[in-house]
């Protein structure tokens, strides 16, 4: 894409996108001028709803696959070419509603047991330990964590949105003993990545690893800690706004999806028939 490559990352930055979303972005953009073999600035609304089709009937990738390319070809067309006449016509994807896996408590310290690095095994626990997504947990800094008033602070979370998540005392206590025995200075978790922080992809790379140790037939990715730190909360009663406030929603209804999946919390309701009198019962005998 050469110059029209730079130009759309220019925007990105200066629309203020994250470097998650700029990488995304330019990476769906590079690989539709790859399908074409054509310079995107000779193509248009064609040649974007044929590609689209090609990944989800012959890729068969999944719906948020779709999703995001869609949005980076949204933005190459509707703001570096400045023709969004060119995506405004593109149907929008019905959402499919699927209940996340959620892993038991058991079956999160399986996990977390199988890492033997300390720095991997903390950013599992801290997935697990304050909902966070993989990325923020890969960039946090020492001055994130406020032992103090015992939070994590998110900063530049998704959508560009600042947070405050809860700090387990547990995680504080092996945060302690990591920094102690890795002194790390800028990132809370250095690594080989260009701004200095571990890479996302090498940690969801030791999750894999791991999980396939601990026998555990669920299928999981890293947000499945996320998932199973939503609903283990409201199993416990804490209340959803506070949770859509801790996991960083912007919506309360991408947050009451976990109130499907808490089987635990739903095991404890009682069934009104159970709180009617006993002439019911009585009549089986």
């Amino acid at each position: 894409m050469g110059q029209l490559k730079d130009r759309m990352d220019a925007d990105l930055r200066l629309g203020g996108y994250s470097p998650t979303t700029r990488r995304i972005y330019l990476l769906y953009a590079r690989l539709y001028a790859k399908h074409f073999m054509r310079s995107p600035a000779e193509m248009g609304e064609e040649e974007v709803r044929a590609y689209l089709l090609h990944l989800i009937e012959e890729r068969k990738v999944a719906r948020e696959t779709v999703k995001q390319a869609k949005a980076a070809l949204a933005f190459l067309y509707g703001v570096t070419l400045r023709r969004p006449v060119e995506v405004e016509h593109l149907p929008v994807m019905r959402k499919r509603r699927r209940l996340p896996v959620v892993l038991s408590g058991t079956e999160v310290s399986m996990l977390l047991d199988a890492i033997a690095s300390p720095k991997y095994r903390a950013i599992m626990m801290a997935l697990y330990a304050g909902g966070l997504r993989i990325s923020e947990a890969c960039m946090l800094r020492p001055e994130n964590i406020d032992s103090k008033r015992m939070l994590i602070h998110i900063c530049c979370g998704k959508g560009g949105r600042d947070r405050y998540t809860v700090l387990s005392r547990r995680l504080h206590d092996y945060l302690r003993g990591y920094y102690r025995m890795c002194r790390p200075t800028t990132w809370l978790f250095p690594g080989r990545t260009r701004a200095g922080h571990v890479s996302p992809e090498g940690a969801r790379l030791v999750f894999y690893k791991a999980f396939a140790t601990t026998g555990i037939k669920k299928k999981v990715t890293p947000h499945g800690l996320r998932h199973s730190f939503a609903t283990h909360l409201l199993e416990c009663g804490t209340d959803v706004t506070v949770l859509k406030a801790m996991l960083g929603h912007s919506s309360l209804r991408a947050t009451e999806v976990y109130t499907h999946v808490s089987v635990e919390h739903i095991g404890r309701i009682t069934s009104p028939l159970d709180l009617l009198g006993t002439k019911a019962a009585e009549v089986l005998g």
